[in-house]
């Protein structure tokens, strides 16, 4: 039997401010850790994309499920996908990581900040006239809104967040009872995946209000990572990708953030985190 505690966070409850200007480390996460920590919970779910790259001490991840698809997707009021939208069009998002993309490809366009659940963000893309937004695939499908999707973005174009798609388990480390349990439902490639993407982040000392995108998927020829870090306004972009043994995931994801940073990409990120401690 399994009793479900709701939890607001502090990214539940500020929805009038953009997430990079309240900072991103443990907001839609910290309030359920400390449940899990002081026991009033025996785990937690989270969107992996949610979870900080670095884990509070005492907690583990016991399980990750099967990933949904990890991709963007763009819902318009127009004809046509993302390549049609009108010159000067408004597209609602709030995420660091899609606008830095969206201007390296469409500089034309206008990005509108737009927060909250899914249901709210389609209710103001009608209300307030945008002419389309960009959410993650997995969330609107899980709303049961995939006839709204315009187009799924391809990842050449935009990037997802790391973790994208992914659910996680989070458990206090040493509960072997709990983690006996979830063992039964964790998908491998996934972990291994979000494994070496949170690699990639955490060696990039990035969160998910930083222009930072990867992706790992493993196939037959064993683990692709695909990795970008971009400037705010799109005109910089530093990205790669990098292939190896499924079970070398970390390892794989420390390697791609290295070759990044040793091309330049620390002048970038360290820009980035100026611009955000003057706000």
């Amino acid at each position: 039997e399994v009793t479900i505690e709701v939890i607001k966070t502090q990214g539940d409850k500020i929805l009038d401010v953009s997430l990079s200007k309240i900072g991103d480390k443990g907001l839609f996460t910290k309030e359920i850790e400390l449940a899990l920590l002081n026991n009033k919970v025996d785990l937690a779910v989270h969107s992996m994309k949610d979870l900080p790259s670095v884990l509070e001490p005492g907690l583990c991840i016991g399980a990750v499920l099967s990933r949904e698809n990890p991709q963007d997707v763009l819902l318009s009021r127009h004809a046509g996908g993302f390549a049609e939208l009108p010159r000067g069009a408004r597209v609602g998002t709030s995420s660091l990581r899609r606008i830095a993309q969206i201007k390296a490809s469409r500089p034309d366009l206008i990005i509108v900040d737009l927060r909250g659940n899914v249901d709210t963000r389609i209710r103001k893309m009608q209300k307030e006239g945008l002419d389309a937004i960009v959410l993650a695939y997995a969330g609107v499908k899980r709303l049961g809104y995939e006839d709204l999707i315009t187009e799924i973005l391809p990842c050449d174009l935009l990037l997802p967040a790391v973790g994208q798609g992914a659910i996680g388990v989070e458990i206090r480390a040493g509960d072997n009872e709990t983690a006996g349990i979830l063992a039964l439902i964790d998908h491998e490639p996934t972990r291994l995946g979000v494994l070496a993407e949170r690699s990639f982040l955490r060696t990039l000392e990035g969160g998910c209000q930083i222009p930072i995108g990867a992706l790992a998927e493993i196939t037959g020829e064993g683990l692709n990572l695909s990795g970008i870090v971009a400037s705010l306004d799109g005109t910089v972009k530093y990205q790669g990708a990098l292939q190896g043994k499924p079970e070398e995931a970390e390892e794989i994801g420390l390697s791609l953030a290295n070759q990044l940073l040793s091309r330049g990409a620390g002048q970038v990120l360290t820009e980035i985190r100026r611009l955000g401690d003057k706000k």
